[in-house]
């Protein structure tokens, strides 16, 4: 078996894939390294994935009415919140 050493094992990969689906609209999927894949209305992946995966929950109820510039709104504000910096 080729993964038994270390110079062969692949490095852990979090995957987000983001599309519209003709019946179901937009779609975000999150797929950990195992490769199980879940569906989300809004996620975060990396070093503050906690922090900014909170400022989601709390406003998951409202995110499937937004449009697209309340959505992008949402993002800005989020990264914002989470890296400590102003973007405008």
């Amino acid at each position: 078996v080729n993964t038994q050493s270390a110079s062969m094992r692949p490095l852990a990969v979090v995957m987000m894939i983001v599309g519209v689906d003709e019946e179901k609209g937009p779609q975000v999927l999150k797929v950990d390294p195992a490769g199980h894949f879940l569906p989300f209305k809004g996620t975060a992946s990396g070093a503050k994935e906690q922090e900014a995966t909170n400022f989601l929950e709390k406003r998951v109820e409202s995110i499937p009415e937004y449009s697209f510039d309340e959505t992008v709104r949402t993002a800005i504000v989020c990264l914002g919140s989470v890296l400590g910096s102003d973007f405008r």
